[in-house]
């Protein structure tokens, strides 16, 4: 029976059975057909209407008070949808199992004395994407009013964070009748109120949420002033988690929509799965930083980092591909599941500040698995407004705690500093304590000492006489000598740098064996010491910024600008550069071929420095190159060989 034929009374009956009907079914089928006509009304009414009466302020509609008709075409229209199908709620609070379906939703209100009260239905859950409610307009049909939150929030007939439908109360019952669709899970939390109780009511809600959002923000900016004060990574972690659980509770309780994007509809859709990504990438970055999980459990950390690059892919899959994986968000009690199992290990290694994080993050998961068993629709834990505010009293519970582990953090370091400390003071006094001692034993041996010395004093005096007799003679003696000495030196000076400047004039500019050159360059260090000499003869100047200043190098002998960090080899920019001789043998080949003006062959420079044929060809064609090149340069300047060494 439908509900166009639920309006139906007695008198159109008695209208639509003629005579001639009476005669064809007989007396007895038409009081059966009657009766039956009369109970089917009766039974499609059985529903418990609540009596409105003006000392109760307002009532949450429960249990059989609800009917509910799942529509499974949802294509139904209001006449279209059977009255008898409607079934009465076996919870407290219905709810919409099959994310996108069509529900219907009924309650009775009954009006026997006048009220001179306004009266309205208020909806808890602001999640409900189409909500359209069916009102009686007192003249035997129904009104209608389109809610939601696919609607912008200035559509709205009350401008309120819930949904509220206003009532015409005539007297007598009336039926009310809600559809409702949404993508996903939403629980019909219907409360009758009269319109002074839900100002005072929205009030104290209202400032209730001031309560809740300025903690979330006092504690906020606290953190973040830490953060700005002591550079400590664990307040600003701290900071953006508290802000995410803010933009999650306002996006699930309707002041987001309110207040931050009230035309922007869609954004109600997905709003509250960037929170919950935020919430769980801080709070897993909050606890590495908190717990110091890389020192103290090296094992769960790594699980921590392989969960937060899950927890992000899996978000950005949902956003590209299918947002319908958004509405599981029982997914977050694994990033806080971890948490609290990490707090707790971290504890029972002893460090102390981790008991508050445990208990905090203890709330927290108590608060999403109860939203958890919720959702697997254990209705006997369902108890109303209670059930929907759940979750925010355990973001209250977890911040305080929380701020409690960070100020336990802090005293903990500061009682380790005491106790540091302590533990210096006690040192520096055990150092004076011994200190003390061993002034007072070097004093008694001082003092000893002293008296053995001024008995020896009077024997040294005599010597002393004698002695400076001879040292007069031998200061004359000394003095002879150091100027001889001198002498001496000067002439050493003179003569090691004549041979030296021999040795040189002669590696310049006569034919040497190796055996002689490498006299004067034994080795690499004496190399590139010769070859630093050379290039920054005149002043080091970077080849990058032109700085004159640097600091020593990785590579022996180079150098490293002190203004811009450029480093340059000792080999850079020299002739010897990427070569893969032994620069000892390429100081002697380059020689060869200047005193061999580049008449040397190859296969005579493979036999003198054993090395590869083909590679004194390579390496003396570049010489014999650069030789052409300077040929002018060579002949007017001193220096013999050395002027082929720089680029």
């Amino acid at each position: 029976m439908t509900l166009k034929d639920n309006k139906a009374d007695i008198c159109g009956f008695n209208t639509i059975i003629s005579p001639v009907l009476m005669d064809v079914v007989g007396r007895r089928i038409l009081i059966l057909f009657f009766f039956g006509f009369l109970l089917t009304p009766m039974l499609t009414k059985a529903q418990h209407p609540f009596v409105i009466q003006d000392e109760t302020p307002q009532h949450i509609f429960s249990f059989d008070e609800i009917e509910s008709f799942y529509d499974p075409t949802g294509s139904l229209s209001f006449n279209e949808i059977p009255q008898q199908s409607f079934l009465p709620s076996k919870s407290s609070t219905p709810q919409n199992t099959l994310l996108n379906g069509v529900y219907w939703y009924r309650i009775a209100i009954k009006l026997n004395a006048p009220t001179d009260k306004q009266w309205l239905l208020e909806f808890f859950d602001q999640t409900i994407d189409h909500l359209t409610a069916y009102s009686p307009d007192g003249k035997g049909g129904y009104d209608q009013k389109q809610l939601g939150d696919t609607f912008a929030f200035a559509a709205r007939m009350v401008h309120h964070k819930n949904f509220e439908v206003p009532l015409q109360l005539r007297g007598g019952t009336a039926v009310y009748y809600f559809k409702v669709k949404s993508h996903q899970p939403a629980d019909i939390i219907v409360v009758l109120r009269s319109v002074n109780w839900f100002i005072q009511y929205a009030n104290s809600e209202y400032f209730t949420f001031g309560i809740f959002y300025g903690m979330i923000l006092i504690f906020g900016f606290y953190n973040l002033l830490m953060f700005v004060a002591v550079r400590s990574r664990q307040y600003l972690y701290y900071t953006l988690y508290l802000f995410s659980v803010g933009l999650y509770e306002m996006s699930t309780d309707g002041l987001a929509f309110q207040y931050l994007w009230p035309s922007a509809p869609a954004f109600n859709q997905y709003a509250f799965a960037i929170a919950l990504c935020l919430i769980s990438i801080f709070c897993l970055l909050f606890t590495r930083s908190l717990l110091h999980t890389p020192e103290k459990a090296p094992i769960l950390d790594k699980m921590i980092i392989g969960l937060l690059i899950s927890r992000v892919l899996f978000f950005v899959y949902s956003f590209a591909f299918n947002r319908d994986l958004f509405n599981y968000k029982f997914i977050e009690f694994l990033p806080l599941a971890l948490a609290f199992s990490t707090g707790v290990a971290v504890y029972r290694k002893g460090y102390r500040p981790a008991l508050y994080f445990v208990i905090g993050y203890g709330c927290i998961c108590l608060g999403f698995t109860y939203k958890i068993l919720i959702m697997l629709h254990l209705d006997w834990l369902n108890i109303g407004a209670a059930t929907y505010y759940s979750l925010t009293i355990s973001f209250i519970a977890e911040m305080v705690f929380l701020s409690i582990a960070i100020a336990a953090q802090v005293s903990e370091f500061k009682r380790t500093r005491d106790k540091v400390q302590k533990q210096m003071i006690g040192e520096m006094k055990k150092s004076r304590d011994l200190e003390q001692k061993l002034n007072k034993e070097l004093e008694q041996l001082v003092g000893e000492r002293t008296k053995a010395l001024s008995e020896q004093t009077a024997l040294v005096a005599a010597q002393n006489i004698a002695l400076e007799q001879k040292n007069g003679l031998l200061l004359q003696q000394a003095e002879e000598i150091s100027r001889m000495n001198v002498l001496l030196e000067k002439d050493n000076e003179e003569l090691h740098t004549s041979v030296e400047q021999l040795a040189r004039s002669r590696i310049m500019s006569e034919d040497v064996d190796f055996e002689e050159f490498s006299k004067i360059y034994p080795d690499s260090e004496s190399c590139f010491a010769y070859l630093a000499q050379l290039k920054w003869a005149s002043g080091y100047h970077c080849r990058k910024c032109g700085g004159d200043h640097s600091f020593a190098g990785h590579t022996p002998h180079g150098r490293r600008c002190s203004k811009c960090d450029y480093e340059e080899s000792v080999i850079a920019y020299t002739v010897f550069q990427n070569s893969r001789i032994p620069i000892t043998k390429a100081f002697y080949l380059l020689f060869l071929m200047y005193a061999s003006k580049g008449k040397i062959s190859s296969h005579k420079l493979s036999g003198i420095l054993a090395i590869r044929q083909g590679t004194c060809w390579s390496y003396s064609n570049k010489i014999k190159k650069l030789m052409d090149d300077r040929k002018k340069e060579l002949k007017k300047s001193e220096g013999g060989w050395s002027k082929l060494v720089l680029d």
